[in-house]
């Protein structure tokens, strides 16, 4: 193993413990914060544990990377059941879990650590670990393990500080949820950083979003970008714009669409641009379909509604007015009026 970190150093992967004396031989379980695909393999340099593969296929990348496979590939109870196996066993190494399960920069704060890694023993030894790197990120959202290990190659050199921390054990009558809550608290003062209640699910989806979203742009200065009323028509309107606009449009549905998104492209607010349009900082020509509230009846629902007007009357409800109240009773009186006459006609 020293042979082992010698060459890792030469590499230009530096890696340095404190406190060596407090890690405990008989521990059976290691719960370490994540921040890059390649922390059990530097702990591993220290000392020996193993850490079972959760994602991806088995095989021989999976064994090369450094992982144990169990194969368990059902829900976490089997998991945690072939772990507790496992560790029953005193000639076997101890395990290396990661409950954040996603693995983050380190410097902002600690993933909500899940509770299966709890329910294997009673007692865990937490391993607080902090990564450096010069010029380049750590550890960049959303990368694969092969980029990570090319960037690690590519930079001058990496340290990952290993900070061992004292043995914790489960409190009396003191569930997973709870334990694992104790824990993280633990570790992150240690790290000096923030115990947030995102779970790496949460992360899955801000990524999705990410990718999905088109990205922002700024004009010099902090302000922010107005399109020309002449563009509009031309050129397709950026996405987020849209979006915001078919909200104004639900609410307000008598102005038209190019007035919102102009209005949209200047405040880039949907209660602003709705309180504009209502106390007329706005002016707009009346929408040729305003005064339409229900859509347009095909031939056949036309014709099935005038075999339902023969036998049963459509309540007469006054039509809804084309300009949008200004006051909140107005509103709610109008909105009443429509309901009675809806509940009018599903009876009959």
């Amino acid at each position: 193993r020293f042979i082992v970190r010698v060459m890792c150093s030469v590499l230009g992967l530096v890696v340095r413990q404190s406190d060596p004396r407090l890690r405990d031989t008989n521990v059976r379980v290691y719960i370490a914060n994540h921040v890059t695909q390649f922390d059990h393999n530097v702990i591993n340099l220290l000392t020996s544990c193993n850490t079972p593969a959760l994602n991806g296929a088995p095989g021989f990348i999976c064994w090369s990377r450094g992982f144990m496979e169990l194969g368990v590939t059902g829900s976490r109870v089997e998991l945690v059941d072939s772990l507790k196996v496992y560790s029953s066993h005193r000639g076997n190494v101890p395990l290396l879990l990661f409950p954040e399960e996603a693995a983050t920069n380190g410097r902002a704060g600690l993933l909500r650590f899940s509770s299966w890694p709890f329910a294997i023993l009673d007692v865990v030894q937490p391993v607080a670990l902090h990564v450096q790197r010069p010029l380049i990120a750590v550890s960049v959202a959303d990368s694969s393990w092969i980029s990570e290990l090319l960037w690690t190659f590519f930079v001058p050199f990496t340290v990952y500080q290993v900070r061992w921390m004292p043995p914790v054990p489960r409190q009396a009558e003191e569930r997973s949820e709870e334990f694992a809550l104790r824990v993280q608290e633990l570790l992150a003062m240690e790290l000096g950083v923030v115990s947030t209640r995102l779970t790496a699910a949460d992360k899955a989806e801000h990524m999705k979003r990410l990718r999905h979203a088109p990205p922002l742009t700024f004009a010099p200065g902090g302000s922010r970008p107005r399109t020309p009323a002449s563009l509009m028509g031309a050129a397709p309107a950026d996405m987020r714009i849209t979006a915001m606009a078919q909200r104004v449009k639900e609410v307000l549905p008598h102005v038209p669409l190019e007035v919102i998104q102009v209005d949209l492209a200047q405040t880039n607010c949907v209660d602003t641009t709705i309180a504009n349009l209502l106390e007329g900082r706005v002016s707009f020509p009346e929408s040729q379909d305003a005064g339409t509230d229900l859509p347009t009846l095909s031939t056949s629902q036309a014709g099935a509604a005038a075999g339902i007007q023969g036998s049963v009357a459509v309540p007469s409800s006054k039509p809804a007015t084309k300009q949008f109240a200004k006051s909140p009773v107005e509103r709610h009186l109008s909105l009443q009026e429509r309901k009675r006459a809806l509940y009018d006609y599903a009876r009959r």
